[in-house]
Parts: C-alpha cells; structure tokens; sequence
C-alpha cells in the first residue's frame, strides 16, 4: 500500500469500473461496508458518464484508492466513493447516514457543501477575477471543512484524480481548473504537510497553464538527463562510502536521489530571475536515517567532506514547521556540481511525504500538525479581494523562524516585520506594541525580520491604531486586527460627529443631544457623517419631538433649522448657519476621495482626515462641527486605442457599449492606422472603476483591446 509516481501513472490509465474496482482492493481488504459502499455507488452514478465517455463511476473508486494509498482510512475511502452521490443522485445524507453511519454521512456532507459552494461562487473564464473568486471558494471551503480535517483531504484527492483526466475537457475549462488548482488546492496540501500532493498538483497544473516554459524546462532535462543521472549515482555512492566508513551499518540508512519537479524549477527561476541552468539546487539527495541523532552524525560527514552553502543551511528537525515538517536542508559543493541534500529520519519522511495522514488523529490534525493556520483564514467581513489577498501572502510565501527571548519558534512568511512577530505572539501583543528589541538592538515594528532573530515586543497600554501601516505588514493575522482596530477606531469618530454635527446645526449642548440619541436608539448613528439623507431626517425627527413641548416652541420659531447646501473647492459642506469658505487641515492634507470630517470656526470649514490627531482633539473637546462630503465620487481617467472592424456602425455598436459601462469618453480619434478590414480608434475617457484589469475583461469582451492605461496616475498603469 503506497502513493507513487508508479501508482498515479496506473491509475491515470485506468478507465473501466472492474480495473478500478481491482486496483481499489488491491489497497484495502474488500471488508463488507466497502463492498457494499462500492454497490451502492455504482448503483448511483449507473446512468452517469465523464466527457471522456467512460462510466462516472470510476471516478469515485480510483479517488477511494488514492485516499486509501496515502491514509489506509476506511471512513475516508467510502465517503471517497459516495462524494458525489448526494450532488448528483436523488439520494440524501439522511440515507447514507442510515446505510453507513453518522462519522461517513458528516464527511459526505462536508464534502458535498465544497461542491455546491464551488458550482455556485466561481464565475465564467473569461472572467479576470478567477482567482479571486477561487479564493472565495477556497475560504469557503475551509470554513465548511475546519471541524474534520479529512474532508480536505478527500477533496485533495478528488482534485488530483480530476487533473489526471483533465485531457477530457476542452482547453478552457483545463487552463480554469488548473489555475484554481494551483491557487487554492496545491496550497493547502503544503499546508497539511501532504508535500507528495503538492508537488504533483503543481506539476500537473504548471503543464495546462505555462505549456511552453514547461516545454523548455522538459527539454534542459531531457538533454541533459543522463549527465544530471551520473552526477547523483557518484554523489550517492560517495555519501553511502563516507558514512558506512564512519560507522552507519549498511541498514542503518538510505541515501535517495532526484531532480527537483518542474513547477518549483520555474518558481525558482522566476523569484530569482535566473535561467534553468542557473538554478543552483536542481539535483538533490535524501538521507535517511533511523534515529533523530543519526540525521546530525550524517550531516557532520557530509559538511566535514563537501564544501557547504553557509547560507543555505536550515534546521527543520530541531524547530519544526508549523505542518509538522522536520527534515535538515544543507546545499553543498561536489566536483562541479551543487547539491542540494535532506537528512531525515524514516518516520520524518512519511509525515513529509504525506503529512496528516502519517500520524492520523482527526481531530487534532496528526502528532506534530498544527491547523492555527486555518483559524487565521477565517475572516467574514472583508471583500474577496482582501482574503485573496490576505491567503496569497500565508500560503505562497517562503517561511522564516525567528525567536521570543524566551527561545519559543515562530514561523513567518518571509519579508515578515516585527509588527507580524508581535501578532503572532498574541493578537494583544500587537495591538499594544509600539517597538521591537531584534537581537538586543531597538529598532522600528516595521523593521523586516531575518531567519533567526531574536525579537521582544515593547509595548504600552491602549491599542495602537495604524491604518496606514496596513499594507507594510505580511502575515494576514497582523492585517485583519489592524484592520479591525481601523474599522472600530473610524466608528467610534462617525459616532462622535454624528453627535456634534446635529448637536452644532441645532444650537444645542453636546450632553443633550447625546442623550437624545440614545433615548431613540437611533441604530444608524454611525452612518450619519456619511449619509446627507440620514443627517437631514435625524434634525427632522427631533424638531418635530421638541415642538411638542410648549417650553420649547418659541425657541424653534426662532431657529428655522434649515439644512443649507454649501460648495467649495470639490467639497460639499451642508450646515443651518452661514458658511463663508473651506480651510483643509495642513497637519493631515485630505486629499479627494479621504475620509474627512469638518469643524466649524467664525464661519469657515475646517477639513481634517478623519484619522487626524489634531481633529482627534478637536472631537474629545466636542468643537462645533458640520457635515462634509466630497462633491463627486472618484473618476479615474484611461487612455484607449482599440481595433474595429472596419465597417459600418461598428464604432456606434461600441460606443454603445462603452455608455452602459457608465464610462463617460472626453474625446476620440479615428484612423490614426487603418486598413482595409481594421481601424483604430483612441480614447480618453472617465469611469469609477479603479482596477484597470477588471475594466480591460469588460472592454475586451465586446472590442479587441491594443492598449490601455489609466492617464490620472502613472503608478497605477
């Protein structure tokens, strides 16, 4: 029983349903409830077939046999073979909780909300936001799945059957699946410490949707796979001599050589700007050993008889990754070659290789795994936009550990700073710190960390509000409380001008209003700076309570109340008294598009950006203040040269199109180029949508699209 290249090969080229079945029994006893799980789901799917013309069903068993290979599970392998039923089939989870029992059914269900889930939120391909909406996907996934972490396996294994029969499908809908694959699934397998999974993800994936730098990295290999083979017999042999001469027994050890797979090769060119024969480790070896000492008396030998990289040196055995990953990395010189070489003990091999699975405790995720990651990626409130690009940041990333002065690990992304280190410790932590000791030296939070360091917090009471720094950070636990602590910070100030705001157009004191206020548990209080609409029925409302009450009534005669609409210098300033000018806060420059807020002084507006703290001061004082908002919302200017088909009305049809876009065009030019069949039309033009890609995707989907810049922003092209 066992996952190799051997056995996916295998099972890639198994297509009938006794073949399948033959091979699922080969890995796990035929017991009676698989048996019968088997009938039953081939019962199920006996009217279904794949685009490739074979029976479904063998689909379900050969993804059965890839979770037996790697977790010899027996619940998995029938929730494997019914992971469809309930989707595809009249059939309930109420059914086969009865026929195979609650811990089966609770699998079938969780993977079952995967599928519907993914059928629901991923949109068309020629959509630019497929990643992102595979992050949604993603997300939603884990937070289906987090309660047994084998749903996520089966579903691990239920994507790699896909992408070894991905051929079927037309190009499309291979590259689509591939990217999600690479993006959402690949990184998860990393997660779980399933490296055998990983990897070929990647490398079926890197085939559909990189073809020709595949192609070229195929072909280095191909020509030079020979002289690469020799290289690594001479060094293995060199290795076994070293060590059997040095006291290991023949048995005590084994000595594994391989070319590193082809996605990493590319990522390794690509992150290093190299080309394939300047990748540095391409030919690797393993050292097995029996004991955890043994890996160091193996890794002495070889630094004391090949020149070692110093740099390239990292100690997985000692401080393990967060996956359960422990496996020493040293990359050493041997003739004319560079060598890249893992020293590992047997049982460290097989959490390595297949992670969860090897030490398989449900509920805890293995021995040595820890899940903390996933709690991380369970966010609820931010856009897709903010979890992809939260996840991108946790997943892709290569790790570093640095230290408490304690001597406690922690693993962070590289390009991590000491803000992330000081969330990683504790949410608290980083919400109050304020510097950073890194290696007894103080120094700033945004001070990057290095493989490692040895980091202690200074902090202080009170949390430490830092939008602007948002984006400095890495780790997505450091992002989202920053974020929240930004998001609470801004409504606890919309709060508080809500209250001067109607407290200064009523000519009433602070306290009064305020109580007011939560007399009528007006709920959108927080929404008022923002909303004229809101701010204008709030004085409404409590005119028309006050001049019920005889005491007050010849007060209100003598203030109308009236909300007046002021305009300066893009600014919309509504108010009951007289406003002569605008004045923009020089302390915190709020530019179009901030949020801002306004104090009123002898008639003039002062604008300050709402995270101001000079405006902080002015609103604990409860200054006088007046409603404020941008007289338009952000138009970001684009500069288009597209091709028309040189026909009439095709430029009609297109401007057409362009109106319902809501792009409002400056000016237009014809002809610059032409042919007999193609013209070329340039266009300046306004439009709200900020993201030049998604815009291009809409564009593109009626005209062919030459050329496209944003022409307000050279950053931003």
């Amino acid at each position: 029983m066992g996952l190799d290249q051997l056995s996916i090969e295998k099972i890639k080229h198994l297509r009938d349903v006794d073949s399948a079945s033959s091979y699922l029994f080969s890995q796990i006893p035929p017991t009676k409830f698989l048996k019968q799980a088997l009938d039953f789901s081939i019962e199920a799917h006996k009217e279904q077939f794949r685009k490739s013309g074979e029976p479904y069903i063998v689909h379900p068993i050969l993804v059965a046999s890839i979770v037996v290979a790697l977790t010899g599970d027996e619940s998995m392998a029938i929730s494997a073979l019914l992971h469809d039923v309930v989707e595809d089939t009249n059939i309930s989870i109420l059914e086969i909780e009865k026929k195979f029992g609650r811990d089966v059914a609770y699998l079938v269900s969780g993977l079952t909300k995967i599928d519907v889930i993914r059928d629901s939120e991923l949109v068309p391909s020629c959509s630019d936001e497929k990643l992102v909406v595979s992050a949604l996907s993603f997300r939603k996934m884990l937070l289906a799945s987090i309660k047994d972490v084998r749903v996520l396996v089966v579903k691990l294994c239920d994507r790699l059957h896909n992408m070894l029969t991905l051929d079927a499908l037309p190009i499309y809908k291979q590259k689509r699946i591939a990217e999600e694959t690479l993006v959402v699934y690949a990184p998860i397998a990393h997660r779980l410490g399933i490296s055998f999974l990983k990897n070929i993800l990647e490398d079926l994936s890197f085939s559909y949707l990189f073809a020709e730098e595949k192609h070229h990295i195929d072909n280095y290999l191909d020509t030079n796979y020979h002289a690469m083979e020799m290289k690594l017999s001479e060094f293995k042999e060199s290795i076994s001599k070293i060590l059997i001469k040095n006291g290991f027994c023949e048995d005590d050890f084994e000595v594994l050589s391989r070319i590193k797979h082809r996605y990493s090769i590319y990522l390794k060119m690509q992150r290093k700007g190299v080309s394939i024969d300047e990748v540095l480790d391409l030919l690797a070896v393993r050292i097995l050993t029996k004991e955890p000492v043994k890996c160091y008396d193996a890794l002495g030998h070889i630094h004391l008889n090949f020149r070692p990289l110093a740099s390239r040196f990292k100690d997985y055995i000692a401080i393990a990754k967060d996956n359960g990953y422990q496996t020493i990395h040293t990359t050493v010189f041997h003739k004319t070659a560079i060598f890249e070489v893992q020293i590992r003990t047997y049982e460290m091999h097989k959490t390595a290789e297949i992670g969860v699975a090897a030490h398989w405790k449900y509920k805890s995720g293995g021995n040595n795994i820890k899940l903390d990651w996933l709690d991380n990626l369970q966010y609820q409130n931010e856009s897709v936009e903010d979890f992809y690009a939260l996840i991108k940041n946790d997943l892709y990333s290569e790790d570093i550990s640095v230290f408490s002065p304690k001597g406690d690990a922690f693993t962070l992304p590289r390009g991590a700073v000491a803000l992330d280190f000081a969330y990683a410790v504790h949410s608290e932590v980083g919400n109050k710190a304020t510097a950073a000791l890194i290696n007894k030296t103080r120094s700033s939070l945004l001070t990057e960390l290095n493989n490692g360091d040895i980091v202690k917090i200074i902090s202080k009471e009170g949390i430490q509000t830092r939008c602007s720094w948002i984006d400095a950070v890495k780790t997505s636990k450091a992002k989202t409380n920053m974020k929240l602590n930004c998001n609470a910070r801004l409504r606890e100030i919309n709060v508080k001008s809500a209250i001067s705001i109607v407290t200064t157009a009523m000519s009433l004191s602070y306290l009064r209003v305020e109580e007011w206020f939560k007399k009528n548990k007006c709920d959108l209080l927080v929404n008022l700076p923002n909303d004229i609409e809101h701010f204008k029925n709030v004085i409404h409302k409590y005119v028309a309570e006050i001049s019920k009450n005889s005491r007050f009534k010849a007060f209100i005669s003598r203030h109308r109340f009236k909300v007046k609409k002021y305009e300066f210098a893009g600014l919309e300033v509504y108010a009951t008294t007289s406003i002569s000018d605008v004045v923009f806060g020089y302390c915190c420059h709020p530019k179009s598009g901030d949020e801002v807020m306004a104090f009123l002084e002898k008639g003039k507006t002062h604008v300050h950006h709402k995270m101001c703290s000079n405006a902080a001061k002015k609103l604990e004082a409860n200054e006088p203040m007046v409603f404020v908002k941008w007289t338009q919302e952000n138009l970001y200017h684009y500069k288009l040269i597209a091709s028309l088909h040189n026909e009439k009305g095709a430029l009609a049809e297109f401007l057409t199109y362009l109106v319902k876009l809501n792009i409002d065009i400056l000016s237009i030019e014809l002809g610059k180029e032409h042919s007999d069949y193609i013209q070329y039309c340039e266009l300046i033009f306004t439009t709200k949508e900020a993201d030049i890609n998604r815009l291009r995707v809409k564009i593109e989907s009626k005209i062919k699209v030459i050329h496209l810049v944003r022409s307000d922003d050279a950053y931003k092209n």
